[in-house]
């Protein structure tokens, strides 16, 4: 940028651009900055300083030239002033390109708070280069101003922080002291890190096993040792819980019944439309190629696009006919993404290259149906803001486990999905076969370090006022796990996920003015009960093993009314979810009706046990910062492991 469109971005008339707040001072060099940095440090303050920069900028530069990048810094001057407040000092640095904000006696929580609104504004305004509008990417980082600190110390630490930021995208402020503790873990020695896992792991085993069967029964022998039996009472609260589960299963699977389809007709002609689908290399090369072809063929009048948004630590022979294949077809684009460990930075990544006015994102083994597209602008032009899809199992052949899947996925796609999202009000979107309105998917993005992306983004979408639909007609077919230890690794991602938006979460959604009275019942149903209820549901065991040992086998009368009608009121749920999971689920799985029958018997023996004990499992590695997760395998590649 020149120095004249420097001063202009900075010291516009004042009848183009707002007056800066009473107290706020506009700086126009660094070293006036690092004067007023000097004199913060010195005061003994809480005073910290954030770089703010744009993604997009080196590429909007080689698109429009240099005056884009004045014509930028001039509007997001505008919105930088109008979040600043008395005695904040602002100022542009040249090298790279940012906006420099010195805030003094501010809290740290209060700095980032503001700094997230400042760059959900950002990330919303819609900029004009050349006469055209064009949607950024803000990228801030903050770095404390200790005292004694000299300045450029302290840009080096904005600025790494704000490289951090770029590479996520996810609209986060990233602060330097939590950039600096997670390098420190990542560098501390992996004989350390090796044998902190194994203790953890003994130590979740031990209290998600044995702790919710044997610590009830010592409390009840204890207390009953003292003159107190308070096991009638507990029952009766155990009882009741369950009760209330089933009454709950039961609700979803009528309300599911009742779901509405899409409407009959869009109510706007078809946009365009992007497809991104994202990958883990080499994990997935096995399966990412053909699902490319299949988004390919998906049968769409407007203009559509497909990105493959994907990471690898090497090159690999499958990007050249990744290569080939975008030359042969101008629709798709593969995009490396070479900064990226997680889903949440592909998707972030390529929202950049997308022309779409809505986006459908698919995992790299899903195969959507070819209708999919316009079943979801259905959807999405009349006033929805996301719409979820049913994920059908496609190899449930492939073992008796794969069949398990298939069966649930049925039971969570066809029955539980929208008969919640008709009893609550709201809908999730599941992290694959799920369609956007592209300035929504820009506003809310996807966050690296959370474990179920998706649940996040579904929660703060919801939050924000935005709908989420849940259409068990739109079909995309994918890959089950096949072996227990596949399973394994992707339930515990996914339930340790749950539970870290569970504990982030669930108190601001019920003090939130944007959700309705059902919404927030719906939203402690889905992330507070659904955490109790795996430590909840085994409790009648060490109940009967108190009885049995304090009055013997044979003292327990096992056809009390009360135990007779509840056990047969809450085992009722199996056999009524599993008949509506088959009239309502995708027609290649009602073929096969023995494996929903297999399902019946194994899920309450076998496959809600297993469930329940990973929950549990997951909850107490988040309790003790663990982590560490596994992509699930794809095909014949083997899992790599990625940190969360």
């Amino acid at each position: 940028m020149t120095e004249r469109a420097t001063r202009l971005s900075l010291r516009q008339d004042r009848r183009s651009r707002p007056s800066p707040p009473a107290g706020v001072r506009l700086l126009a060099t660094e070293a006036e900055l690092g004067e007023a940095m000097t004199r913060a440090a010195g005061d003994g303050g809480q005073a910290s300083l954030a770089h703010i920069g744009l993604h997009e900028i080196p590429r909007l530069r080689a698109l429009f030239g240099a005056e884009a990048e004045a014509e930028i810094a001039r509007e997001l001057a505008d919105l930088v002033l109008r979040n600043t407040r008395e005695g904040d000092a602002v100022a542009y640095l040249r090298r790279p390109p940012r906006f420099a904000i010195l805030m003094q006696e501010t809290s740290p929580r209060a700095v980032t708070r503001r700094l997230d609104r400042l760059s959900r504004q950002i990330a919303g305004h819609d900029f004009r280069v050349g006469g055209e509008p064009v949607r950024v990417t803000p990228i801030v980082g903050l770095a404390g101003v200790p005292a004694g600190a000299a300045p450029q110390e302290v840009h080096r630490r904005a600025e790494a922080a704000v490289r951090h930021a770029d590479a996520r995208l996810d609209l986060l402020v990233a602060r330097h002291d939590s950039v600096a503790a997670a390098a420190r873990a990542e560098e501390s020695p992996k004989t350390r890190r090796r044998v902190r896992a194994l203790l953890v792991a003994a130590a979740g085993w031990a209290v998600a096993t044995v702790v919710p069967l044997l610590l009830p029964l010592l409390v009840y022998l204890a207390l009953a040792a003292a003159g107190l039996d308070v096991t009638p009472v507990v029952y009766l609260l155990v009882v009741a819980a369950l009760v209330c589960t089933a009454l709950a299963v039961y609700a979803e699977s009528f309300a599911a019944l009742r779901a509405p389809g899409p409407p009959e007709e869009p109510a706007t002609p078809y946009p365009s439309a992007t497809a991104i689908v994202v990958a883990y290399l080499p994990n997935e090369v096995a399966t990412v190629l053909d699902t490319v072809r299949a988004v390919l063929r998906v049968d769409y009048p407007g203009p559509f696009q497909v990105i493959l948004a994907y990471n690898s630590p090497a090159p690999l022979p499958i990007e050249r006919a990744l290569r080939e294949l975008a030359a042969r077809d101008p629709r798709f684009f593969p995009l490396r993404v070479e900064t990226s460990t997680s889903k949440a930075q592909n998707v972030n990544a390529a929202l950049r290259e997308v022309r779409g006015e809505f986006v459908g994102i698919f995992d790299a083994d899903h195969h959507p149906a070819p209708d999919s597209f316009r079943r979801a602008w259905r959807w999405l032009s009349h006033g929805w803001d996301v719409v979820q899809g049913h994920c059908a199992i496609r190899n449930g052949h492939a073992s008796w486990l794969a069949r398990l899947v298939a069966v649930e996925f049925e039971t969570i796609y066809a029955v539980a999905h929208p008969g919640r999202a008709r009893l609550h009000g709201f809908g999730i979107f599941g992290g694959s076969n799920g369609y956007w309105k592209t300035d929504r998917l820009h506003e809310i993005r996807m966050r690296m370090f959370m474990l179920t992306e998706d649940i996040d983004s579904s929660v703060r979408a919801v939050k924000a006022g935005h709908r989420i639909a849940s259409d068990p007609g739109l079909v995309s077919h994918e890959l089950s796990p096949a072996t227990l230890n596949a399973l394994w690794h992707q339930r515990m991602r996914w339930s340790q996920g749950w539970f870290q938006v569970s504990l982030r979460y669930l108190g601001e959604l019920l003090r939130s003015r944007t959700l309705t009275t059902r919404q927030k019942v719906g939203m402690v149903y889905l992330l507070g009960w659904s955490q109790l209820y795996p430590w909840i549901s085994g409790q009648i065991v060490p109940i009967v093993a108190f009885w049995t040992l304090r009055h013997g086998w044979e003292s327990i009368d096992w056809l009390i009314p009360l135990w007779v009608a509840t056990s047969l009121f809450t085992l009722g749920t199996g056999p009524v979810r599993m008949l509506v999971a088959y009239r309502l689920g995708v027609a290649e799985q009602r073929r096969h009706p023995g494996w929903f029958f297999f399902y019946l018997l194994a899920e309450p023996v076998f496959y809600a046990p297993l469930k329940n004990l990973i929950v549990r499992l997951a909850q107490i590695q988040e309790t003790m910062g663990v982590k560490q997760w596994k992509v699930t395998p794809r095909g014949a590649e083997a899992p790599a492991a990625r940190a969360a």
